[in-house]
């Protein structure tokens, strides 16, 4: 429930005090970082303090800033008195930014919206608290009439000190071209920001700065006065000069009309394509802040789920090698219809191991998939991990994957087979051709690198794993490998995916559960269907 902390105020001076002398917004018992159960920190510019004043600037730049400010409240006010007799064709540019962040933020987040206007945008992402920020009391007041299930503030954003709470997104849209000192408001959002948070931020290309300022000036699209026109470099400079680590960057909106037919074409499909994405109309850039444990904080349990299908021959060796990490590690090894004896094997292997924690289950569907989501499920460890019962990947790596979580370098470890030479017969010709193909294809779809989508190998904290979960049924539950479950659902949530290099081993017992060609087959189907998911959307 969001409340002002003077609940009869209705907005602030130019000091960022409300009227009634009031400091803005708070979540009621939030404002602390730690939460129950967080074994770490954020990491701001100062590992983990305030950021530093800003040194004191002239007095001319003052009066310079202050200007810009009164301008920009003047015009938007003004607009804001206007709207209702606005004819322009601005809203179909609109109605497809509601679209693209529709995909980037899912139903019942946290999202602050700051540059809210009217407030439209956010509430088409139906968030379970959303809150608006704006400096214009005239869209302010817009915006809380059209949507009274929202809460909205007015204030400035190089000052955000009078909001506190945790979001799970924070969105700039068309904002930072418009705000007198970008880096100032970024450091702003870096304190509102929690290692769950994707400070989501779009703004318009140079390439636009002619026809944008045309179509003002014959009244087509909304007026605005001069722009800072920063380049998409230039806006991940400073995101990370502001303590940001940049996710990752993409183009959209090719044509802003509502022409039928030519609109979807452009905007769905070619803006996505070379040549015709560096003609986009907008930058996107997804943004987290890094974070790292605190110091003296005992580590996490790590659960290791390990689906296991005619592999007997490997068990003891399993438990023999898998590491102890963290303040421990659980085995959790999913049987999965073996045609051998594996199940009696694992018993038995469990009772030859009493020191290790372990638990078997034996799966009712089919598939690695679903032992991967009843292992998951079961798993008490706040990390969890996947490790194939082949031992093509051996266990001895697995403190790579975890230490690269632990230290914030990811939020999505993904093993990678194809960097090191591999032993023989470790996987043959077709497959490492396929391999590379799909790797190409997927880092296309998801917008980050991913060299190896097949490896088994993946590691997470288990609280992302159940917002992957949560949001399932965006994807369905189409992927029998289980690889592509996960990597959809963070891409879709835009966890930060890392890859961790492995040297990749040749069975020593059984035989590969893959079938080249029909899972092949059954690849390429995911690829087209994750296209229109997650690309052309």
């Amino acid at each position: 429930m969001w409340r002002h902390r003077d609940e009869g105020s209705q907005g602030m001076d130019r000091n960022g005090k409300d009227e009634r002398g009031s400091q803005g917004l708070l979540f009621p018992g939030a404002g602390n970082v730690e939460r129950a159960g967080a074994k770490d920190v954020l990491q701001t510019p100062l590992d983990g303090r305030d950021p530093a004043p800003p040194e004191p600037e002239e007095k001319s730049s003052d009066e310079a800033r202050e200007r810009y400010r009164e301008e920009r409240i003047a015009h938007w006010d003004e607009f804001a008195r206007s709207l209702d007799r606005w004819r322009g064709f601005g809203s179909a540019y609109h109605r497809r930014l509601e679209r693209v962040y529709q995909t980037l933020v899912p139903p019942g987040r946290r999202v602050l919206e700051i540059g809210c206007g009217e407030g439209d945008l956010l509430a088409a992402l139906h968030p379970s608290q959303g809150v608006g920020v704006d400096f214009s009391g005239g869209m302010v007041h817009r915006a809380t009439i059209r949507h009274p299930q929202l809460r909205f503030v007015r204030g400035d954003a190089h000052d955000l000190s009078g909001l506190e709470g945790e979001f799970d997104a924070i969105i700039l849209s068309d904002l930072v071209n418009d705000i007198w000192d970008v880096h100032a408001v970024l450091q702003q959002v870096a304190r509102l920001a929690q290692r769950q948070t994707r400070v989501i931020v779009n703004s318009y290309s140079l390439l636009w700065e002619l026809p944008l300022r045309i179509a003002g000036r014959l009244r087509l699209t909304k007026p605005s006065l001069p722009q800072n026109w920063l380049t998409g470099e230039d806006i991940a400079n400073l995101l990370r000069l502001a303590g940001f680590d940049v996710v990752r960057s993409w183009r959209e909106v090719l044509w802003p009309l509502p022409t039928p037919l030519l609109a979807p074409l452009c905007n769905r499909f070619l803006v996505k394509v070379w040549p015709f994405r560096h003609l986009a109309l907008t930058s996107f850039i997804v943004a987290r802040v890094p974070w790292r444990r605190r110091r003296g904080e005992p580590e996490p349990v790590v659960s290791v789920v390990v689906p296991a299908r005619n592999e007997a021959g490997n068990i003891a060796s399993i438990l023999e090698r898998a590491p102890e990490m963290g303040s421990g590690t659980e085995l959790i090894f999913v049987e999965g219809h073996s045609a051998d004896d594996t199940y009696q094997v694992i018993e038995e292997e469990m009772a030859n191991f009493p020191e290790r924690r372990c638990q078997l289950l034996r799966q009712s569907g089919k598939g690695k998939g679903d032992a991967v989501r009843l292992g998951f499920a079961r798993a008490s460890g706040e990390v969890v991990m996947i490790l194939d019962a082949d031992l093509t990947v051996p266990p001895e790596d697995l403190p790579r994957f975890y230490r690269a979580l632990l230290e914030g370098k990811g939020e999505f470890i993904n093993g990678v087979r194809l960097v090191y030479p591999m032993e023989h017969q470790a996987m043959r010709l077709a497959n490492l051709f396929g391999n590379k193909l799909f790797s190409l294809a997927f880092s296309w779809l998801l917008g980050q690198p991913i060299k190896d989508t097949l490896c088994g190998t993946k590691v997470l904290w288990k609280r992302d794993y159940e917002a992957i979960a949560a949001n399932r049924s965006y994807f369905g539950d189409f992927d029998p490998f289980g690889d592509f479950d996960l990597l959809f659902g963070a891409a879709r949530l835009n966890l930060r995916i890392v890859e961790v290099p492995i040297r990749y081993r040749e069975r020593t017992y059984g035989t590969t559960n893959v079938r080249r060609w029909r899972h092949g087959w059954m690849l390429v189907k995911m690829v087209v269907f994750a296209a229109g998911r997650l690309k052309f959307v």
